[in-house]
């Protein structure tokens, strides 16, 4: 006699759920497909198919529409689309001088997005979540009493541990150790996961799965304002590291007779290729922010002398620091995001100069290097496809009542 659960019902249970979860996640990342195209991409049978849609469709994940396919020999296949009326997650951002919200859907589709400025300097956590509960609250009140809200995500220029959102440190912030997930998910009051993540590596996984990236397995973002941050995608998935401080370019040593950091080094990269010492060669004024950096760009394009040089100098720093990380992780693709995306025009020159001559050659055999396509909101996008992932790796929860209360109750 044997006791406990039925290792054959159990293996039926966990192949069943994984097939959803390909379903699902090919549906959110490529759009509607019909089911022969299902059946191509995920490998699983016609009834198969057929079977775990009519579950995604009770659950209202999917919806079901005649195709429009014409001059095609047999019957139509219907295009199975992602429910993102219906299913849909907050995505939320902390950049040094701004505060952003949106509603996204499954399937990737912006239904309300808000952005507000914020004035720069260090502004307690408590104050900045306050400003971001307003700024959320008339989004979160538009999502329907019925809708299913799969989680809140967010992006914070900091170092953040990954298991439970801590900000161990944020320099542009001014904050250390504060628990930014647990203080958001109490000021919003949603039954539903918070999940805090750099925002580098969200900017960098947003561009892999719906921007300039898309495509590529392997891949180095690089953004800049403030700060410098890094997103690395290494075969098809997010680079973490073991708590989730993986990507911090900003801080890696370039320069040992360098001017200190924010972070309490000396001589790190962003402290070489950052808005700051960009505003310093130009001889412009420190304290004025994106303006003042938006009036060295266009003295740039107009061919001022002191802001061309400025720049030069500054590629020639951004290209050592691209060619010590091309050596060390080889990436198919670099895409450049923020200032650094918006100052590469005037330094293309000194970027390849410098991963020609400081990179191995079969490292940047094939290599490309190009700007971000998704601009100032890549964070917030990839902050929604993070918010994303339960769903994703288990659709199963929202299908089944019972898996979903408990969810709820673990939230």
């Amino acid at each position: 006699m044997t006791f406990g659960h039925d290792a054959t019902g159990l293996r039926s249970e966990t192949v069943r759920r994984a097939n959803l979860s390909a379903i699902v996640t090919e549906l959110h990342l490529h759009g509607g497909l019909t089911r022969s195209e299902l059946v191509a991409r995920t490998g699983l049978t016609r009834g198969a198919i057929r079977g775990l849609i009519r579950e995604l469709t009770a659950a209202e994940l999917v919806a079901e529409q005649p195709s429009r396919q014409r001059g095609v020999p047999g019957r139509p296949s219907p295009v199975v689309l992602p429910r993102g009326d219906r299913a849909v997650v907050l995505a939320l951002e902390i950049a040094v001088d701004s505060l952003a919200a949106a509603i996204v859907g499954l399937g990737g589709e912006v239904q309300r997005l808000v952005r507000t400025d914020r004035p720069r300097g260090h502004l307690e956590p408590d104050a900045i979540v306050d400003d971001l509960r307003r700024l959320a609250r008339p989004l979160l009140a538009q999502v329907g009493a019925d809708d299913l809200l799969i989680g809140a995500g967010m992006a914070v220029v900091g170092v953040v541990r990954s298991d439970d959102g801590l900000v161990h440190t944020a320099p542009n912030l001014g904050w250390t150790d504060v628990p930014l997930a647990g203080m958001v998910a109490r000021a919003l009051g949603v039954r539903a996961p918070v999940v805090v993540a750099n925002e580098a590596d969200l900017g960098g996984l947003a561009e892999h799965r719906r921007g300039a990236a898309r495509g590529f397995d392997d891949v180095l973002y690089i953004s800049g304002e403030v700060g410098v941050g890094g997103g690395i995608i290494a075969g098809g998935r997010p680079l973490a590291g073991a708590s989730g401080y993986a990507g911090e370019v900003g801080h890696l040593p370039v320069n040992p007779a360098g001017t200190r950091c924010r972070c309490g080094s000396t001589g790190c990269w962003e402290t070489e290729v950052g808005e700051r010492a960009i505003l310093a060669r130009a001889r412009a004024n420190l304290r004025g922010g994106g303006r003042a950096m938006d009036r060295v760009l266009e003295d740039a394009a107009a061919g001022s002398p002191a802001a061309v040089d400025a720049l030069r100098i500054t590629g020639e720093w951004l290209g050592i620091g691209l060619a010590g990380l091309v050596n060390v992780l080889n990436p198919r693709l670099v895409v450049l995001g923020g200032l650094i995306g918006r100052i590469h025009p005037f330094v293309a020159g000194e970027v390849e100069r410098a991963i020609a001559t400081r990179t191995l050659s079969p490292a940047r055999r094939d290599l490309r290097v190009v700007p971000a396509a998704l601009g100032i909101d890549a964070p917030l996008l990839g902050a929604a496809e993070h918010a994303f992932e339960p769903l994703l790796a288990d659709p199963a929860t929202w299908v089944s009542p019972q898996d979903r209360a408990l969810q709820l109750r673990s939230a």
